[in-house]
C-alpha cells in the first residue's frame, strides 16, 4: 500500500545540530523515532491518517444516503450491546449490535416503509451494555454529537442530531495572522444578566465588540459538553458534543461563520488531558471495565483533578482523540486549538509536587510520558499537514524544551505555548513584589481567577468612584493608569502573541465564580458586565478605548511578529523601563510621584520618533 502522506524524515543532522543543543540531540531523535513508528503504523494499517482521523464518519450514529442507519461503538469488555430509544419504544433487547473484530460492535437499520430513517432527528437514544459480570449499563455513545439535560434530571440524554436544514457556511476561513491577538471568551458568561448566555447572544452582541477592539482571534472555552457547569468546561463528558446549555450545534456554527466574516479566527479550548469520572453520561466505565478509554488502576486517575486519564498508547483512543480534533474543524469550522493541561500529559507525575527550574533532567527521562508526548506530536503533525493555517497552543507551565519546535526536529510541533507565569508574576508584584523583565516566546495569559486585575488595583473604590462625573480619587487615578501600563508592557514584551480574557479589556471588577452549592447556585459572578463599559460616564470606557487603540497600534506596526525586544533601561530608582521592538520604542514610568522631562532614551534604530500614546505614564514612539 502506498501511503497517502509519506512519513517525513527528521531534518538533516547538520541542521538539527544548529537548532537543538547537542545534549538534547539523543532525546529529540529518540522522540522523533517513536513518532515516526506510530505514524508509519497509521499509514499501513488504516490507509493513511486522513481516513483514520475521520472515524467520526462511521462511529456513533449515522444516517446514510439511502436513509438506512449505521451505529458503531468500541466496547472491548462488553458481553453484548443493544440500542434502545424513542424509535423502538425503549425496548432493551430488540436491536442488538453485532460483534466485530478488535472490540467493535455494529448495528445497521434499514429505512422504514415510507423510506424515512428508523431514527428521527431529535430522538433520544441509549446504548445498553451487558457486561461479563452480568450488569446492564445504560450509556451515551462516546461519539454522540448532541446531548441535553432535562430540567428534571441530573443526567444528560443522547439526542440524535440530524436537522433537515443544517447550517451551511457562507464565509471562508481567515488566513493565519502574523501577529496573534486572542480574545479568550466563555459563551455562558458573556452577558450582564444572571443566567447562562447563548451562542446567539455571543454572535450578535459580543463579536462586534471583539472586532472593534482589534482582536483577530477568539479562544472559546467550555464548548465541549461538560455536565458540571462550575468545572469551567474542564470536566468533559461528551467530547463530540457542543454544549447544549448555550444552544444548538447550528447556532455555534453560525457564531464561528460570522466571526470568520469579520476576519476573526476561532480556536477551541480542547481538553484531551483528562475526562470526567461520570459514567452514565461520560466515558468512564463505558464498557463496564475500569480501562477502555483510560489507563486502569492508579495510572488512570488524576491525583488532584478527580478525573480519568487517557491511555494514549491505545489504538482506539488515538482514533477517538485525533478524530475529535478533526471533527471540531471539519464540522464546526474551528481554526485550531488551545490544548488544556499539557503539563499533566507530559509527565507521569502530572506536574503535581514537582518544580521546574530549567534543568534538562526535569524534562528528559523516565518520568516523561512518551505515549502522550507522541500523541501530541501526531496531533500537531496531522493538523498542520491537513490545515495550512491551523493554530495550536499548548497550556504548559513546565517549560518543556522543544515544545514549539517542529516535529521533524523532535519537537511537539505547537505554534505557541501559553505563558502562564506572566499573569502570576503580575499578581505577585501587586501583592508587594517587583516587576521582573524577561522575554518569553509565548502567548501571555490573561489574569483569570482570583480577583480581576482591576480589582487588585482598585478594589472597593470601583463600586463608588468610577464615575467621570465626580473628581477622580488617587486610588482610581493610579489604578486606571497601572491597568493600562500592565496591559501594554505585557503586549509589547510578553511574547509572540497576546491573550486577553473577556472583560479585562475594560477593567472588569470583582472576580469570576460559577454557580455551585458553596454560593447558593448564584450567577452573580458568572457574568460579564458589559453594561459598565456601555455607560458613557463610567471610566470603564477609558480602559476599553486604550485596549482598542493598543491592538490597533500593534496591527499597524506589528511588534508581536518582530524579533525579541531589546531592553535598554531598567532603572530601579526612576521606576523607568525602556525597550525597543519592531521599530517601536516603549517608555514606561512606573514611579508613583515623579515625572521626567528630557529623559535620555537609547535607541537602536536611528531616525525621528513620533509618540503614538496618550497615557501619561507611557510613551510609545515609532520611526517616522
Amino acid at each position: 500500500m502506498v501511503p497517502k502522506h509519506p512519513v517525513p524524515n527528521h531534518v538533516p543532522m547538520e541542521v538539527l545540530l544548529e537548532r537543538v543543543p547537542e545534549v538534547l540531540l539523543p532525546f529529540c531523535l529518540g522522540r522523533y523515532g517513536l513518532f515516526q513508528k506510530q505514524l508509519t503504523l497509521l499509514e499501513e494499517a488504516e490507509g493513511g491518517f486522513d481516513q483514520f482521523t475521520r472515524s467520526y464518519e462511521s462511529f456513533g450514529a449515522h444516517r446514510l444516503s439511502d436513509n438506512s442507519m449505521l451505529f458503531r461503538e468500541w466496547a472491548p469488555a462488553a458481553e453484548a450491546v443493544f440500542l434502545t430509544g424513542d424509535f423502538n419504544g425503549w425496548d432493551k433487547f430488540s436491536h442488538p449490535y453485532k460483534k466485530k473484530q478488535f472490540g467493535k460492535w455494529e448495528l445497521q437499520l434499514p429505512p422504514k416503509e415510507d423510506n424515512s430513517p428508523a431514527v428521527a432527528h431529535n430522538s433520544k437514544l441509549k446504548v445498553v451494555v451487558h457486561t461479563k459480570g452480568g450488569e446492564r449499563l445504560y450509556r451515551i455513545s462516546p461519539w454522540a454529537t448532541y446531548v441535553t439535560k432535562p430540567s428534571t434530571s441530573v443526567i444528560y440524554d443522547w439526542i440524535f442530531w440530524d436537522p433537515p436544514h443544517p447550517y451551511v457556511r457562507k464565509h471562508p476561513r481567515p488566513r493565519k495572522p502574523c501577529s496573534l491577538r486572542i480574545y479568550e471568551a466563555h459563551v455562558g458568561i458573556a452577558s450582564p444578566e444572571c443566567k447562562v448566555a447563548s451562542y446567539s447572544n455571543f454572535t450578535h452582541n459580543v463579536l462586534p465588540r471583539i472586532k472593534d477592539l482589534g482582536y483577530n482571534c477568539i479562544q472559546l472555552m467550555a464548548i465541549m459538553e461538560h455536565a458540571y457547569y462550575a468545572s469551567f468546561g474542564y470536566q468533559v463528558t461528551s467530547f463530540f458534543s457542543a454544549s447544549s446549555r448555550y444552544g444548538t450545534p447550528e447556532e455555534l456554527k453560525e457564531l464561528i461563520d460570522v466571526a470568520h466574516s469579520l476576519g476573526i479566527m476561532v480556536l477551541l479550548d480542547v481538553v484531551h488531558s483528562h475526562a470526567s469520572k461520570n459514567t452514565e453520561d461520560g466515558l468512564n466505565h463505558f464498557d463496564g471495565s475500569d480501562s477502555c478509554f483510560f489507563h486502569g488502576g492508579a495510572r488512570g486517575e488524576h491525583p488532584v483533578w478527580d478525573s480519568r486519564l487517557f491511555n494514549y498508547s491505545s489504538w482506539e483512543v488515538l482514533r477517538f482523540l485525533l478524530s475529535n480534533l478533526r471533527w471540531w474543524i471539519d464540522e464546526y469550522g474551528f481554526d485550531g486549538f488551545r490544548f488544556d493541561g499539557v503539563t499533566s500529559m507530559l509527565y507521569h507525575h502530572h506536574g503535581v509536587g514537582s518544580g521546574f527550574s530549567g534543568n534538562y533532567a526535569e524534562y528528559f527521562g523516565l518520568h516523561v510520558d512518551e505515549d502522550s508526548l507522541v500523541y501530541l506530536m501526531l496531533a500537531n503533525h496531522i493538523l498542520h499537514m491537513l490545515y495550512q493555517d491551523c493554530i495550536t497552543i499548548a497550556e504548559d507551565v513546565s517549560g518543556m524544551p522543544t515544545l514549539c519546535r517542529p516535529v521533524q526536529e523532535g519537537g511537539c510541533g505547537f505554534d505557541y505555548r501559553l505563558a502562564m507565569a506572566i499573569p502570576d508574576k503580575w499578581i505577585q508584584a501587586l501583592k508587594g513584589g517587583s516587576i521582573i523583565i524577561t522575554h518569553t516566546t509565548n502567548v501571555p495569559c490573561a489574569l483569570v481567577g482570583d480577583k480581576t486585575l482591576a480589582f487588585w488595583l482598585m478594589d472597593k473604590d470601583m463600586y463608588t468612584n468610577m464615575s467621570a462625573l465626580i473628581p477622580m480619587n488617587p486610588v482610581i487615578d493610579r489604578g486606571v493608569q497601572l491597568h493600562k501600563m500592565i496591559r501594554l508592557l505585557t503586549h509589547g514584551l510578553g511574547g509572540e502573541g497576546y491573550l486577553n480574557f473577556m472583560g479585562n479589556e475594560f477593567g472588569h471588577p470583582e472576580w469570576l465564580d460559577f454557580p455551585r452549592v458553596g454560593n447558593s447556585e448564584s450567577y452573580h459572578y458568572a457574568r460579564r458586565q458589559f453594561n459598565l463599559v456601555d455607560t458613557d460616564h463610567l471610566r470603564y470606557w477609558q480602559l476599553y478605548v486604550f485596549d482598542r487603540d493598543m491592538n490597533r497600534t500593534e496591527a499597524k506596526y506589528g511588534w508581536l511578529a518582530a524579533a525579541p525586544a531589546y531592553v535598554s533601561t531598567k532603572h530601579e530608582g526612576d521606576k523607568v523601563i525602556i525597550f525597543e521592538r519592531g521599530d517601536v520604542v516603549f517608555v514606561f514610568n512606573f514611579h508613583p510621584t515623579n515625572s521626567y522631562s528630557s529623559y535620555r532614551v537609547a535607541v537602536g534604530t536611528p531616525g525621528k520618533k513620533q509618540c503614538e500614546c496618550e497615557c501619561v505614564c507611557v510613551c510609545v514612539c515609532v520611526c517616522v
